[in-house]
């Protein structure tokens, strides 16, 4: 697979896991300054990694959320939370793995994981 091939699998898997919403703008936020990171992480995070088909994208969803978590990289946390539900997590699921988060990555982690995914969900909801 050529460097194009990776960039167009990448961003049909982007669109299908973030929606064309959210890919559409950050569309429109690329400035000369971050287009070859857009154009890294296009390429490698979703057309390199996420394409693979040695996990299903439910997995992957689930392992991002947990990694999200446990990194507090909170605004990305919240926009895998919205992804989730495109790759079949359900609230419990979800739940399921702030639970785990809970244990493996701390207590408080975990808790501020359950209020920004409550956000989240309720924002979904309006």
């Amino acid at each position: 697979m050529d460097e194009r091939d990776r960039y167009d699998a990448g961003m049909k898997v982007r669109r299908a896991v973030l929606g064309d919403a959210h890919v559409d703008r950050s569309l429109t936020r690329l400035t000369p300054f971050n287009e070859e990171f857009q154009d890294l992480i296009t390429r490698y995070a979703w057309g390199e990694i996420w394409t693979r088909p040695g996990l299903e994208r439910h997995t992957r969803s689930c392992m991002t959320l947990c990694m999200m978590v446990a990194l507090g990289h909170w605004e990305e946390f919240a926009m895998h939370v919205r992804a989730a539900f495109n790759n079949g997590l359900t609230r419990d699921d979800i739940k399921e793995v702030l639970l785990q988060a809970g244990v493996y990555c701390g207590v408080p982690a975990a808790n501020h994981g359950f209020q920004i995914a409550q956000e989240v969900f309720d924002q979904m909801e309006k």
